[in-house]
């Protein structure tokens, strides 16, 4: 509780907190309600201006446009939590277990991570689209393979500096075997560098579902995401900006408070800082 005090008396800490709960608050009633059935169209009503009956109007087939960007915020957010499973879990013990165990496994899992590293995330995501296909549980496994290689590198580097520590020398002293030493004294302490490195994946997430739906190779429609309500809107931008502006705006503020929020992390949970966490010590 005094650290989620110390977080939201920082300026970032608490913006970004407010705008990325009012995108995950949008998004969990996105996933219960909507104003309208966000896939029915309504042609006789098509491009209708906003009112009392549709607050930010209707698109080029009718439908409500506030019910569209609350169900494509469940559908952005769901995948942007799923994607960061995989990486995350399997990042993890990868780079545990060559920054600690180190060996042939690790210099076989540097050579592959720097290979991988050497093309940007979003190019490694296009490809595997490209050859899944367009669908949901494609773009969870594309972007988790594309930022695999960042979660595995910072884990590896925090337990290569973890491991030299005094209190890991002193649990081997105690007779605790390798593997204890590693679950129960050095991955606890690398969950400052992992816990900031995952909020600030969310956003490039995000921003890369986006991406890949309005290239026409993320979630396909009628299912509503940010990225391609963007797609649809293009064509009408001149005469109908709203359709356009909104999933933009959505896009930017929660980008922008996951950013703010990971900068308030950072500082909170950086060794280094008066403020931070001290060191583990047994």
């Amino acid at each position: 509780m005094n650290f989620i005090l110390r977080l939201l008396r920082k300026p970032n800490g608490l913006i970004g907190a407010l705008m990325l709960g009012a995108v995950l608050l949008m998004a969990v009633l996105g996933a219960v309600w909507t104003p309208y059935d966000p896939l029915k169209s309504d042609l006789l009503h098509r491009f209708a201006a906003p009112g009392t009956a549709h607050p930010f109007g209707t698109d080029m087939f009718g439908r409500d446009v506030l019910s569209r960007l609350m169900r494509g915020a469940w559908v952005s957010v769901s995948i942007g939590f799923a994607t960061l499973v995989i990486p995350v879990l399997l990042g993890t013990i990868l780079g545990a277990a060559a920054g600690y165990f180190r060996g042939w496994f690790d210099r076989l899992l540097i050579m592959v991570l720097d290979a991988l590293m050497a093309f940007p995330g979003l190019l490694i995501a296009l490809g595997l689209m490209a050859v899944i296909g367009a669908n949901r549980y494609g773009v969870i496994l594309a972007l988790s393979f594309a930022y695999l290689p960042a979660v595995t590198r910072v884990v590896r580097g925090s337990v290569l500096s973890i491991s030299q520590s005094e209190f890991v020398e002193a649990s081997a002293v105690m007779g605790n075997s390798r593997l204890y030493t590693l679950i129960v004294h050095i991955l606890p302490n690398c969950l400052a560098p992992l816990i900031v490195l995952s909020t600030m994946m969310f956003g490039w997430v995000l921003l890369a579902e986006s991406a890949l739906s309005f290239l026409g190779l993320g979630v396909p429609p009628p299912e509503p995401s940010w990225g391609n309500i963007l797609s649809e809107a293009k064509a009408h931008l001149m005469r109908y900006p709203l359709l356009g502006l909104l999933p933009g705006i959505c896009i930017s503020v929660a980008l922008l408070g996951v950013n703010l929020l990971g900068d308030a992390l950072r500082d909170e949970l950086d060794p280094k800082s008066a403020s931070g966490p001290s060191k583990e010590t047994i």
